[in-house]
């Protein structure tokens, strides 16, 4: 009786595993990473919060309608090592708590910012029981000996707290979100890197600088000496490709030789934060970088963080991490944002402001299309003006109604992304941009062509944002959509060497399916010769194209 009760409770648990959907988790889909939740691939329209937004329950109950109105459908938000754990061992999760509840009560889904050990290189989100005691959680030092606010990376106690603290919070969200999924990832830490030093001068640390480079850092760089970022392959290669020896010894005793000390350190101290946590509940885990000005040297900007040129040091060193995302806030979104894109990792932009929030949603066309990107997330939409909060609506109002349609296109080779480019400096270069869709040529253009009539108040550069995407449904048949752009089309076919537009609806998809609104033609296409889409808006066009001679 008793081996029959116990058949029947065992079968029973596992009725219920398997009816239990799978927990988010990252996935290669038809050449493109993607993040799966409940089953099926989920496009992030994301925003994240100012630091201090999440702190308390009723300032952020206010918040909830505004980014449901810009059709966010995830919030980014931070956890606070300072309020989950404000005495060791004793740990308040009601923050959270309330940020779980809201999301749901809105049906979002959440990312969550664990302010730990470092936020934007500092350590100011460190409980005060941490701050309080430098004897037993030391801090880096300067050359000159004195503290930084930053707490020492080659500390095993500063690990230890870190790790404990964020161990207790994954436990929690498997024991209150295992099967809801509101949490669907975890960054681990936020825009780690050393200021105003290039790498901690500690004692302890100089004594590390002065040991041998780790051998699972030289073995990692032997495996990969190929596809080694050109500036530590060169280092390393100048000075023999050394093992077992310092690191001025085997890189150079230079500040980019510091960088990579501390890029070794930090990421070792991130990474094992983040195996913490996914020993306990293994959602997706990532790391954001603040980027470099051109010019900067080591010390002048976090040194050590997720950079490019750094990457390889952080995928030997913190192997738990998914993934490695920039914090896109310079101009030049498009040089940067392509910096990050690695065959073996998904792509997602936690960060991204400074622009206008209609050049905002036009680089998520860009970043959804053209790098595969599962998320995009501009900072702190809550504060966006009312002119711009619209202006991220329309967009991200786009791309909810084809979400369905990119996501079955990312990495097929029938998606592409267009945006005219701007310098870091804030030129942008309007020049047209060719797309190759066999047998057929869009040529884009962000200006008025020649000899189409242009109101007295008009300039012939479309005013705006610039850029949206391209898909291709069929052998003749398009899907465009964006802003501020002139598409015209040519042929490659040497028996038909002149294409020519079938048909343009302009029109909108419902549950991923179409629904044809107006027929555009006339002087709405220049008769028969072009698509444009007006700027100021985000629209979507179905375009039929045919070749003739």
């Amino acid at each position: 009786m008793l081996f029959a009760l116990g058949l029947s409770c065992q079968s029973a648990l596992a009725v219920e595993h398997a009816a239990a959907p799978a927990m988010p988790h990252l996935s290669l889909e038809h050449g493109a990473y993607q993040l799966i939740v409940d089953g099926a691939p989920f496009l992030i329209r994301g925003g994240e919060l100012e630091n201090s937004s999440a702190s308390n329950r009723d300032y952020l109950e206010d918040l909830w309608p505004k980014l449901q109105a810009m059709r966010l459908n995830t919030v980014l938000a931070p956890v606070y090592w300072e309020l989950i754990e404000p005495q060791e061992g004793r740990f308040d999760f009601s923050s959270i708590d309330h940020l779980v509840a809201g999301a749901r009560q809105h049906r979002m889904k959440l990312v969550l910012l664990w302010f730990g050990s470092w936020k934007n290189s500092m350590s100011s989100y460190a409980p005060a029981w941490v701050k309080r005691d430098q004897q037993r959680f030391p801090r880096a030092a300067r050359t000159d000996g004195s503290g930084l606010e930053i707490l020492s990376a080659l500390s095993q106690a500063n690990l230890d707290a870190d790790t404990r603290a964020f161990s207790a919070l994954m436990q929690h969200l498997k024991d209150t979100d295992a099967h809801e999924h509101t949490v669907l990832m975890v960054q681990v830490e936020n825009e780690v890197g050393m200021l105003p030093e290039a790498r901690d001068h500690s004692a302890t640390a100089n004594a590390a600088f002065a040991a041998p480079v780790p051998a699972r850092l030289t073995d990692y760089l032997a495996a990969h000496k190929s596809t080694l970022a050109p500036p530590l392959r060169d280092a390393w290669q100048a000075h023999g490709y050394k093992t077992g020896a310092s690191w001025a010894d085997t890189f150079g005793a230079s500040p980019q030789t510091d960088e990579l000390f501390n890029a070794w350190t930090e990421a070792s101290f991130t990474g094992k934060v983040a195996a913490s946590g996914k020993a306990v509940y293994p959602l997706p885990m990532f790391v954001n970088a603040a980027l470099v000005r051109p010019g900067r040297l080591p010390g002048q900007y976090p040194s050590g963080g997720p950079l490019p040129h750094v990457f390889d040091v952080w995928k030997a060193a913190a192997r738990a991490l998914d993934f490695l995302a920039p914090d896109l806030y310079f101009p030049n979104f498009v040089e940067w944002a392509n910096k990050y894109v690695q065959p073996d990792q998904a792509y997602f932009i936690p960060e991204t402001g400074r622009a206008s929030a209609a050049d905002m949603a036009a680089n998520a066309f860009y970043a959804f299309a053209s790098l595969k990107a599962m998320g995009f997330s501009p900072y702190a939409p809550e504060f966006l003006s009312a002119e711009d909060a619209a202006a991220l609506g329309d967009g991200y109002r786009v791309i909810e109604q084809l979400t369905p349609l990119l996501l079955a296109s990312q990495g097929t080779g029938k998606l592409v992304g267009i945006r005219a480019p701007t310098a870091f400096a804030g030129t942008v270069d309007l020049s047209p941009q060719q797309v190759a869709f066999d047998p057929y040529r869009f040529d884009v253009h962000f200006k008025q062509l020649p000899g189409v009539s242009v109101g007295a108040k008009e300039k012939a550069e479309l005013p705006g944002a610039h850029g949206g995407l391209i898909v291709r449904l069929g052998a003749d048949e398009f899907i465009v959509a964006g802003t501020g752009m002139i598409l015209t089309f040519a042929s490659k076919d040497p028996a038909n060497p002149i294409a020519g537009i079938e048909s343009i609806q302009e029109g909108r998809y419902e549950n991923g399916a179409w629904v044809a609104g107006r027929t555009i033609n006339g002087d709405d296409s220049n008769q028969g010769r072009q698509l444009s889409l007006p700027s100021g808006k985000f629209g979507i066009f179905r375009v039929r194209l045919y070749r003739y001679r």
